[in-house]
């Protein structure tokens, strides 16, 4: 008998910490590895955590609605087998994982910490204000003596993003009576006004959910650190539609998935992001982090509408057929919850899909800390101009466009114009081996 203490993994980039939600065993529960335990909550995702290995579940350590941190114990997990040599190992692998995750903090962390670094962690009170209630406050003007009158409603008192916004909003309501006393209305524009009040109960107002916030938070964040340029290219993927149709029945007879364009667009970007490893980085600071990996999130649309990223890691060493493996799961288990953190963190460059709703082309926002985001277009068929041998010629193909935008404090517009048409001439000559 050996006696385990179930960490709280790594949750991904810039993540230290969750809140447990639920626990879906109790103690004497019998359970086997990879078994899910206990449901937490983070900033990007809510998700399960497994258990390491099959066992009797002896102690539940945190109670649900504490907040734990990456690396402390959770329970403790009673394995019928021995310690084996291998055990350590994984242990030590997992306080790896663990202390790579922190590392990665301090550099992926920078654009929101720049923002509150002249901000202590506590009001002069002594009430506790985290690095995002600091950006916050940092943004909007908020002071310590107005940090201080806040009472928190999170855990111990502390104060949360959600008793931020409930200041902002009466603040700008006491700003809006302020200039309707300061100018007066008319007997006409009162009435239009108290009729405005009156229609305005007649619209639904639909209350952001949690995730819908973290997206909202995280693209004004984006448009506030980086300088944002978009350039276009279009690019005549006649071949590689002529392709997929040639091998889409061989792969589904052989995957039992379908070959869609996704996988292409993630493969062709990959390959030109190992031909411009400049478009692969990110900004710590002053500090430019070249990305060793090439690591390509697809955002993708879940049912309730909102947004999420899985992402392809090492895509550039995955051929065709694992790409379209990888990207068919996690898009599947995307839109069922069933994502791990681990699968939403760490991406070094985002394609989004225009195209999927017969969109032409965008203007996509980065994804911080990324330097970069390739948006596609729809493909379709267009009359074109083709050079021959015996001249010019008006032929029907098809045609996408094909949008990077991209941070200019970092890549300027060589650099991307030449990464575009990179991607271009990739998918204009696609041919690849299933």
């Amino acid at each position: 008998m050996s006696r385990i203490n179930i960490l709280l993994p790594a949750m991904g980039e810039g993540v230290i910490e969750a809140t447990i939600n639920k626990w879906l065993v109790n103690e004497g529960t019998i359970v086997n590895e990879e078994d899910p335990i206990v449901e937490v909550a983070t900033d990007k995702v809510d998700s399960e955590v497994p258990s390491p290995a099959p066992g009797t579940i002896v102690s539940l350590i945190a109670r649900e609605g504490t907040i734990v941190k990456v690396g402390e114990p959770i329970a403790i997990l009673e394995n019928d087998k021995s310690y084996t040599q291998e055990e350590p190992a994984r242990v030590e692998k997992e306080i790896a994982r663990v202390r790579e995750t922190i590392n990665s903090i301090k550099q992926e962390k920078k654009a929101e910490e720049t923002l509150s670094k002249e901000m202590k962690s506590r009001t002069p009170s002594g009430k506790f204000i985290s690095p995002l209630v600091r950006s916050i406050a940092a943004h909007e003007g908020i002071s310590y003596s107005e940090l201080d009158a806040i009472t928190g409603t999170g855990m111990d008192g502390r104060i949360t993003r959600d008793d931020l916004l409930k200041l902002l909003e009466i603040k700008k309501n006491e700003e809006e009576n302020k200039k309707k006393k300061k100018a007066p209305e008319s007997k006409q524009s009162s009435e239009i006004s108290s009729a405005g009040s009156r229609s305005s109960g007649k619209d639904e107002v639909i209350e952001m959910d949690r995730v819908r916030r973290l997206i909202a938070d995280h693209m004004v964040m984006s448009k506030r650190t980086s300088p944002h340029v978009t350039s276009f290219i279009d690019a005549d993927v006649t071949r590689l539609v002529m392709w997929r149709n040639s091998v889409k029945e061989k792969f589904l007879a052989k995957e039992g998935q379908k070959l869609t364009l996704t996988p292409v667009f993630i493969d062709a970007a990959a390959r030109a992001l190992n031909d411009f490893p400049m478009i692969n980085i990110s900004v710590d600071g002053t500090n430019i982090i070249k990305k060793r990996n090439i690591n390509i999130g697809m955002a993708t649309a879940l049912p309730d509408g909102n947004l999420i990223v899985p992402v392809i890691k090492n895509a550039n060493e995955k051929s065709i057929t694992g790409i379209a493996r990888a990207v068919n799961d996690l898009a599947d288990r995307a839109r069922n919850n069933k994502l791990k953190p681990d699968e939403i963190s760490g991406g070094t460059f985002t394609i989004t899909n225009f195209g999927s709703y017969n969109n032409l082309a965008g203007t996509p926002i980065i994804n911080q800390p990324q330097a970069a985001i390739l948006g596609t277009g729809a493909v379709r068929k267009m009359p074109a101009v083709i050079e021959t041998p015996e001249g010019d010629v008006i032929a029907i193909r098809h045609i996408m466009i094909l949008s990077l935008s991209y941070d200019h404090r970092v890549i300027d517009g060589a650099l991307a114009g030449k990464f575009l048409k990179r991607v271009k001439e990739i998918l204009e000559d696609y041919n690849a081996d299933l």
